[in-house]
């Protein structure tokens, strides 16, 4: 329903008034009018937030005429006049009367849309009702019950009733005496079962032929016989309402998840619908039966929210049909497609000559314009290549092609817009005072979009469909209405109306068809004052701010125009109609400047970085302001069109100035001030100045050289630009900056060809230069290094290596101090901290500190504060990526060689749960001896452990399985986690499983003797540790214990057969007595739960996806087994008949490979207790719940003509039946209670409550202390709370 909240007014566009580009436009005065009707001549709803379900609604009565005219035909005198509302004792009917009012604006009044704020008030809608969703089916129902209270003692009390009632009779029949007994039941709409249907036939069929027998279990009590007898119950359509209304049943609630959800499935209506099979008069004329389709209400979304549109048949010809755009579309097209070949481009097209090419793009246009973006696209879709293969090299820039044949084309809005001379298009509206001008070749693009918009759709008078979507509306076709079948935008309510209703000639076409006078009056009253506010608008509308720079106040300087006074920027602001032509603009400036002498040539203009710059002169004085691309607060030069104040200028795109940072060495000398230069230099003590200078972007470097004055051995080098995160340049790092040499060859290129941007640096550089220490020369790359470039390194001193707690960190804290180290980008880190020590002192420490012979390494801090790995002392600042003007913290510690790394490792667990400590090791050593240099440091020893990564959630991940391998070949970076993890790897290819036995206590002495353990009796009753001995529900009354009995190692390309095997061999199993694998079944558990049962014998560990470290748990049988893929294994119980209680649990093997329907289980069921099925009653339990899902047959009487359902399989949802699972199964024969739950369960359940209450006590007490609940809450979705739908009415009786 909140689909179009914020987009309802979007196709307003096909309106003049909302058809300008805002950026044409002035600052608006006053609100903008409603905008008139569109090409429907149809009004549509406004959208109040969330009322797009009582839009819909009311546009269907509105296109109801007898709905409409008995309405209209209730006067004032009967219903009151909404002026007297307010007067004590008046009784105004206020519903009607409003309702009155709108229908006649929908009908009469030019708007797009009109709003529904009265009638909401007047039923007593609050501005929040407007926001909140409801159903349009209730909304209905709701809306007639106000409309009859509304009209209670007046001439249209009963016109709800004559429309739209109707009667259906429910009929029992007696098999046994015949005897019938029958019941009316009347209604004003039919609501429908969509799920299992697939079409409004097939349910009505099972509503009104299909009977329901009442047999077996479920007689019937006849008054008659006064027994309980076989009965057939029926329902017949016994009164036929002139409309009926079909609410379609797509909201349906699922009992298992707790939810609703919407039916999305194909779900057919016919367009002509007899009623004649349905009823129980069938002996009338086929005409009183027959109904036609006329109004479809729509829902698109889920059944928590979504919007509501509704498909109309015009059945008075109220509004104005027109294919919809696309056909109209492709029909243009397609004959300016033929044109283009016939006339443009003659027999053949000229692939080899762009003139003709996108000549004949443009002209296949319909409008004749083509975004300058698109039109490479459309160039390669026409040919087959793009511009620069095969244009680019003879003719340059697609640009500057179009500008050199400014007599073929005409480039609008600044350039972004292009057309042909021929073509340009006209204003939105006539230009003040010019001359008519009309395009030959434009007339028969106009004259096919009018023919094709005056087509007649393709069924007959009166059967024009239109989409009602709140203020828009649009017509359709009939073929539309068939894609609402299905999906989530479906159909959601079906208005029909009989055949016999035929409309008078004189309501055709006639808006005002039975609307009282005063209605009449109102409406011209209010199309007066709309005229008149779009008639203010529309002027204040088109006009346009322009900036007007005058030739006078410029100078030309740098490539760029430059105002001639720094307090005034030349530039003066003109009102002005974009409705009048560029002579008028012409002549008013001519007024404006009286001393003006010579031609006068208006030129577009752009103010950019570098200063002004000029582009396309504006020659055709016919055209209006808005046909030459002129919009708000476009900047337009105004001078004679050849030099300013002497100087030429060089007009166009591609002589755009660019802004470039010019930087030239400066020798400083001690306390002497820095010669300040032109254009503004950067010095503060630097050997670098920088000036700002603006160059033309066709002048080749070359030229740029000379401009500066410098001589051709002169060196120009530009500045270069970091990649991606983390990569330095050669001649980056350690404060230094790099520079990439031009080549001669450069030389003659162009500052665009170069790329070169506003803002970028050029370093003008003697060759004598590169000799110093300032600046060196490495291939192509010149590194600069200077005193400006700050070159420092500052060095914290930590004592402790981190931060501490309470009294230790203010220690800490005082301890800590930074200085500053002169650095450079080639000096070794080893050299920072040896300069750091003696600047700190350490060295005169007195003895007894903690630093005292104690070894110091440089780390660097990351944006956290966290330290990272030690840097290597061997290497420069610059190698090791360390950056001047940054600060390295001073540590205790070791620091690497250039061949070591630095590691992180802890015992067992990942950090934070684990010790984190710290260890460097040769980057060539193995694993396995970087392994015994951890256990070596922790002082662990044996050789049940191994190394594994931390994953990507900073937990334990995978191991490193290769401990041969190098540090370097495992990818093992400087600073990486690793964990040593108790447990010795498996070979390559190989899993260690855990393997667990599941001892029944019951019967514990004849499955488990082993001598480890003791007795069977010590068995039973001894607690050993938990990871020797875990309890488990075996069924859901029933608990098993599992006890560890070792690890096997196996290859994962070996059999189940083959595990079951080795599991035999285990110690713990020497005296347990099985004959075959055959007898054992083993599950794999997941979380201590039994998850599945590992089956097919042959079948590889692989296959089977067993990963090392998955615990199995082994069952011994009593006799074989051999489980199929689809057979499921079972714990069924039979309740004890009359208490709340069941017999022991018994083991069921169903197989589903072919049936996995619950009529398949319950045959298997009944089979094996003996029973009839129907007497069989299922439940299945969920034992974390404490609750039992019942399992209904979904069984159902298919007559002939339906198609048969695709059964239902308890195998998928909402059941998802596996192995192990329990089932409570009920004789209906001798027990009556239905009731699955146990006491053992009610206790359950109360546990579950209790714990649930203690949670959220938890939770609330968290939340005081700002943590907890809110957190929850984030995760939530958040819907707002149903409200349910009400429409106040007064007492009129």
């Amino acid at each position: 329903m909140f689909g179009n909240l914020f987009d309802q007014e979007e196709d307003g566009e096909e309106n003049g008034f909302a058809a300008a580009s805002s950026t044409g436009r002035a600052a608006k005065v006053g609100d903008e009018p409603p905008p008139p009707r569109g090409k429907s001549s149809l009004c549509g709803i406004k959208n109040q937030g969330g009322t797009c379900y009582l839009n819909s609604l009311l546009q269907t009565l509105l296109f109801t005429p007898e709905f409409r005219e008995k309405l209209f035909s209730l006067g004032p005198e009967e219903l009151g006049c909404l002026t007297d509302k307010e007067k004590p004792g008046a009784k105004v009917r206020v519903i009607p009367l409003e309702l009155q009012r709108l229908f006649a604006s929908l009908l009469l009044v030019d708007q797009q849309s009109a709003s529904t704020a009265d009638l909401t008030d007047s039923f007593g809608w609050n501005s929040a009702e407007g926001t909140n969703q409801h159903d349009v089916q209730e909304l209905n129902r709701i809306l007639f019950s106000a409309l009859e209270h509304s009209l209670v003692d007046t001439s249209g009390s009963a016109f709800i009733q004559q429309l739209y009632h109707g009667t259906i009779v429910n009929s029992i029949v007696c098999k046994e005496c015949g005897n019938v007994s029958q019941r009316q039941e009347d209604f004003l709409d039919l609501t429908v079962c969509v799920c299992g249907m697939s079409s409004l036939e097939e349910t009505l069929w099972n509503m009104f032929v299909d009977e329901e027998l009442f047999e077996g279990n479920n007689l019937y009590r006849c008054a008659q016989c006064d027994s309980l007898v076989t009965a057939a119950k029926s329902a017949k359509l016994k009164k036929l309402p002139p409309f009926i209304t079909m609410s379609l049943l797509r909201f349906s609630f699922d009992f298992v998840k707790c939810e609703r959800y919407k039916e999305t499935g194909r779900y057919n209506f016919p367009f002509t619908l007899n009623l004649q099979p349905f009823c129980e008069q069938t002996d009338g004329e086929d005409t009183d039966y027959s109904y036609e389709l006329f109004s479809v209400i729509i829902h698109k979304g889920g059944c928590y929210g979504g919007h509501y549109h509704v498909y109309i048949r015009d059945i008075d010809q109220l509004g104005k049909w027109e294919p919809p755009e696309e056909e109209c579309k492709l029909k243009i097209q397609k004959k300016v497609k033929e044109e283009v070949k016939n006339e443009v481009c003659g027999p053949k097209l000229q692939e080899d000559d762009p003139l003709s090419v996108l000549t004949a793009i443009i002209a296949q246009e319909p409008s004749k314009i083509v975004l300058l973006d698109q039109l490479g696209q459309k160039l390669m879709d026409k040919i087959g290549s793009s511009w620069s293969k095969r244009f680019r090299k003879q003719y340059g820039p697609i640009g500057k092609f179009l500008k050199s044949n400014n007599d073929t084309f005409m480039l609008l809005s600044n350039g972004t817009q292009v057309t042909l001379k021929a073509n340009t298009p006209g204003p939105v509206t006539e230009p003040l005072g010019s001359t008519e001008h009309t395009f030959n070749s434009n007339h028969s693009t106009h004259a096919d979009l009018r023919d094709a918009k005056q087509q007649e759709p393709e069924d007959g008078q009166g059967s024009h469909w239109f989409d009602f979507n709140d203020s828009t509306v649009t017509s359709i076709r009939r073929s539309d209405i068939e894609k609402q079948f299905q999906g989530k935008e479906s159909a959601y309510m079906l208005f029909y109306r009989k055949t016999q209703l035929h409309r008078p000639s004189e309501a055709l076409n006639n808006p005002r068809y039975k609307v009282p006078p005063h209605l009449i009056q109102v409406a011209q009253e209010e199309n007066f004052k709309l005229q008149q506010m779009r008639d203010r608008f529309e002027a204040t509308n088109n006009t346009i701010e322009l900036r007007l720079h005058l030739a006078n106040c410029y100078r030309m300087e740098n490539g760029a125009l430059q105002p001639i006074s720094k307090e005034w920027n030349g530039s003066s602001t003109l009102s002005f109609d974009r409705r009048k032509t560029v002579g008028d603009l012409r002549l008013s400036i001519y007024q404006m400047q009286e001393l003006w002498e010579g031609d006068m040539a208006l030129t577009m203009a752009k103010s950019l970085p570098a200063g002004l710059h000029l582009y396309n002169t504006i020659t055709d004085d016919s055209i209006s302001l808005y046909s030459a691309g002129i919009q708000t607060n476009s900047d337009l030069f105004v001078w004679n069109g050849k030099e300013v104040c002497g100087a030429s200028v060089l007009t166009g795109a591609e002589w755009e100035p660019v802004l470039l940072t010019v930087v030239r060495p400066f020798l400083e000398q001690d306390g002497a001030e820095c010669e300040e230069g032109h254009g503004g230099f950067e010095n503060g003590g630097t050997r670098l100045k920088k000036e700002a200078r603006g160059f033309a972007g066709a002048v080749t470097l070359g030229q740029v050289r000379e401009a500066l004055g410098e001589p051709k051995q002169i060196l120009l080098c530009q500045e270069r630009k970091e990649g991606k995160i983390g990569e330095k340049g050669e001649g980056e790092g350690g404060g230094a900056t790099g520079w990439r040499l031009f080549p001669p060859a450069d030389m003659q290129r162009t500052l665009k060809e170069l790329s070169l941007k506003d803002g970028d640096a050029l370093l003008v550089l003697e060759p004598q230069s590169l000799d110093s220490s300032v600046f060196t020369l490495n291939g192509d790359i010149v590194t600069v290094t200077t005193p400006s470039d700050c070159r420092w390194l500052q060095v914290e001193f930590r004592p402790h290596g981190g931060g501490g707690g309470g009294v230790e960190e203010e220690e800490e804290e005082e301890e800590r101090r930074k200085i500053k180290v002169p650095a450079t980008g080639s000096m070794l880190l080893g050299e920072v901290k040896q300069r750091a020590m003696e600047e700190l002192q350490l060295n005169k420490e007195p003895p007894g500190k903690l630093f005292d012979d104690a070894q110091f390494c440089l780390r660097q801090v990351d944006c956290t504060g966290k330290l990272l790995p030690p840097v290597c002392e061997e290497l420069s600042v610059r190698e090791a990526g360390v950056r001047l003007m940054t600060t390295l913290t001073l540590c205790p510690g070791n620091a690497p060689k250039a061949s070591q790394i630095f590691l992180h490792f802890s015992v067992g667990t990942a950090p934070p749960a684990g010790i984190e400590m710290d260890i460097i090791v040769e980057n060539s050593c193995t694993v396995r001896e970087c392994l015994k240099a951890m256990l070596d440091a922790v002082g662990l020893d044996g050789t049940c452990w191994h190394l594994s990564r931390l994953d990507w959630c900073e937990e334990l991940g995978e191991p490193l399985m290769d401990e041969d391998a190098s540090l370097s070949e495992m990818k093992i970076i400087n600073g990486e986690t690793l964990i040593i993890a108790e447990g010795q790897l498996p070979p390559k290819g190989f899993l260690k499983l855990s393997v667990w036995w599941c001892v029944d206590p019951a019967n514990a002495a004849q499955q488990f003797n082993h001598a480890d353990y003791g007795s069977a009796e010590d068995q039973t009753v001894e607690v050993l540790p938990e990871r020797h001995s875990r309890s488990l529900p075996l069924f859901s009354d029933h608990m098993a214990q599992l006890r560890s009995v070792g690890q096997v190692e196996i290859s994962e390309d070996a059999t189940l057969e083959d595990l079951k095997t080795q599991v035999l061999t285990l110690p713990a199993l020497q005296d347990v007595c099985i004959p075959t694998t055959a007898f054992m079944r083993v599950w794999q558990l997941d979380a201590w739960q039994l998850a599945r049962i590992l089956r097919g014998q042959q079948l590889t560990l692989k296959k089977l996806k067993l990963t090392s470290g998955t615990d199995l748990c082994v069952q011994q049988l009593l006799k074989e087994e051999d489980l199929g893929p689809k057979e499921v294994l079972l714990h069924v119980k039979m309740g004890v008949p009359g208490e709340r209680c069941y017999y022991p649990a018994e083991e069921l093997v169903w197989d589903a490979s072919r049936d996995s329907s619950p009529h398949s289980l319950r045959t298997c069921l009944a089979a094996h207790y003996g029973l009839s099925p129907d007497a069989l009653l299922l439940a299945k339990y969920q034992p974390l719940k404490h609750t039992w899902e019942e399992i209904s047959n979904w069984s159902q009487q298919i007559s002939k003509k339906k198609k048969k359902k695709k059964a239902e399989s308890l195998l998928g949802a909402p059941f998802h039946f596996k192995d192990g699972d329990t089932i409570g199964i009920k004789n209906l024969l001798i027990d009556n209670n239905r009731d699955f739950v146990t006491l053992e369960d009610e206790q359950g359940q109360q546990r579950l409550r209790e714990q649930a209450e203690e949670r959220r006590k938890g939770e609330q007490a968290a939340g005081c202390n700002g943590v907890g609940p809110q957190k929850k809450t984030a995760l939530n979705k958040f819907r707002k709370p149903e409200v349910a739908l009400s429409i106040n009415v007064g007492v009129f009786r």
